[in-house]
Order: C-alpha cells, then sequence, then structure tokens
C-alpha cells in the first residue's frame, strides 16, 4: 500500500519451540522473515496478519502483538527510490511440518547459554575489544556497554538484551549487514534488517514470558512438566532451577492434570498437564510469572 513515496508492509516473527529448539519461520531459504503488503480489504493490521498467516502456514495463530515499526531512512529495501515501512509483528504458534522453520541460535549463536557459554563467545568478545579499542575518546563508553549487554566484568548474563547485544555488534561492525565478511560474521546473515527484527522479537519474547503465561500457546495440548521446563529454557536461553521452576508452576496454578501418563525414555512415566483456559483471561489481567532462576 502506497503511502506518499513509501510502501507498507507486514512482517511477522512466528516463533515456535520444536524438540527443544526455538525456531523461526522464514522464506528465502531461511534468509527472510515472512512478510507481505497490507491490503486495504483488512479491517485492521492484526486481522489481516492473522489471515496472511493461516495463508502460508495452514495453521492458525494464537498469540499476537505488534512489536515495532521499522522506517529509518537508510533501511534496505527492494523498491527502486523508494521506501518501505514495515509493521512488525510477534506472532506464537505450534510448528507443524513445512519447509522454512529455522533456529533462533543459527542467526544468533552467541545467544543459547544452556549448556554454558556457547563456542563463539569468547572469540566475539575478543574482537569487541579489539572495536573498543579503536576510538580512545569512546573506549571507556564502549567498556562498559561491552560489559552491560555480555554480562562482563562482573556484570550478569541478562537474556533480556538480545536485541541491544545485536545492535552493539551491528555499530562495531561485526555482523554481515554492517560489512563484516562472511568468514567474520558469527551466525547466519538475513535480508536487509531482517535479523534486527528478528532480535527484536526475541527480546520481547523472552521478556514477555516472565509475567504472562505466553508460552503455553507453544506448548501441545498436553505436556509434561519437564517438556513445559524445558521449553522455557529454550527460548530463554539459560538452565533453570527446577525445584523452583516446578514450585512457582503450583503456587500460580496455571495448570492441571489430565489424568493420564507419558512414558519416557529411560525413565518412569510421567504425569500429562494441561493449561486451565479457565485462568486465562484472570492471569491476562493481574499478570502470570514463569521463572527464569538459573541452575
Amino acid at each position: 500500500m502506497p503511502i506518499g513515496v513509501a510502501h507498507a508492509e507486514l512482517i511477522a516473527v512466528l516463533a515456535a519451540v520444536t524438540d527443544e529448539d526455538p525456531r523461526v519461520m522464514t522464506v528465502r531459504t531461511g534468509e527472510a522473515l515472512p512478510s507481505g503488503s497490507f491490503e486495504m480489504g483488512h479491517r485492521t493490521l492484526q486481522s489481516g496478519l492473522r489471515e496472511w498467516i493461516q495463508e502460508q502456514t495452514a495453521h492458525p495463530v494464537g498469540y499476537l502483538e505488534q512489536l515495532y515499526t521499522f522506517a529509518d531512512r537508510d533501511r534496505q529495501n527492494e523498491i527502486l527510490g523508494g521506501r518501505t515501512i514495515s509493521i512488525s509483528y510477534l506472532g506464537l504458534v505450534r510448528e507443524h511440518p513445512a519447509p522454512g522453520w529455522h533456529s533462533w541460535y543459527e542467526y544468533f549463536p552467541w545467544e543459547d547459554h544452556r549448556k554454558g557459554k556457547p563456542p563463539v563467545f569468547d572469540a566475539l568478545v575478543d574482537r569487541l575489544r579489539r572495536w573498543e579499542a579503536t576510538d580512545a575518546a569512546r573506549q571507556q563508553n564502549r567498556k562498559r556497554r561491552i560489559a552491560f549487554t555480555f554480562g562482563l566484568d562482573g556484570a550478569a548474563w541478562n537474556e533480556d538484551l538480545a536485541l541491544q547485544r545485536y545492535e552493539l555488534l551491528y555499530e562495531a561492525g561485526l555482523v554481515a549487514e554492517a560489512g563484516a565478511t562472511m568468514a567474520e560474521n558469527p551466525g547466519r546473515r538475513m535480508f536487509a534488517d531482517h535479523r534486527r527484527i528478528l532480535a527484536t522479537g526475541i527480546a520481547r519474547l523472552r521478556a514477555k514470558i516472565k509475567y504472562r503465561p505466553v508460552v503455553f500457546e507453544l506448548m501441545p495440548e498436553s505436556f509434561t512438566l519437564l517438556q513445559l521446563q524445558r521449553s522455557v529454557e529454550a527460548l530463554a536461553g539459560l538452565t533453570l532451577h527446577k525445584p523452583n521452576f516446578r514450585r512457582l508452576i503450583d503456587q500460580q496454578q496455571l495448570i492441571e492434570e489430565t489424568g493420564e501418563m507419558a512414558s519416557q525414555t529411560g525413565g518412569r512415566p510421567a504425569k500429562l498437564f494441561r493449561y486451565r483456559h479457565a485462568v486465562l483471561e484472570e492471569r491476562a489481567l493481574s499478570g502470570s510469572k514463569l521463572p527464569l532462576s538459573r541452575a
């Protein structure tokens, strides 16, 4: 839809969790996020996007919220002489067999701390330190920003700062979208600023699961407590404290037993649970937390 000399599009960060891996739906063999023009026939942006997602994925989207409108002048786009304004949304779906799903951590390998420090982490920090020293006037400021965003020099790692970390790497010229060579670029590059938009979605969802029960939009109809914990860990990129996790789940009264059991390889059968839909409205008003206590 033209707006003056601009073109408005909807762009979707569609997240799912499968086999303990947070995934995002992509197009162009993983190089871009799904996007499409906003049609005048759509009553609202959300209704248009819901319809478009269902057409693209053959699956209704559950949770959907607007992320951000990207309209900077220096954005890359495919409109000759024009400008693209992207209205981005975060949608949560249950993955089904379809091409295009890729792990978050293909694009942001430094974000997965479930097994400790990621393999790319130290080399990435070394390159940031070298960039830090290239401007004496800004060196102390850069040093503080690196420490804060990457959890260094006594600062704690904060999983919610996924966007700030990508922005810092972009500023330092350490990602392909900012001119780094493919050999230097950590993680898989994406078209234009789609990796930035994905980082925005990751940061929003990591923050959201702490005070809204949106994770259940990603779960199957029935699940074990371990499956629930592993899904939250996958999204957060952290290992959680099992007793604390289960205690807070009990306190929140978010789930109920189905009366059925699931067989687990190498262990005894585990109880199956389901989300208590009766609490959805009241919890959305009062807030429900899922714990991210470190192990």
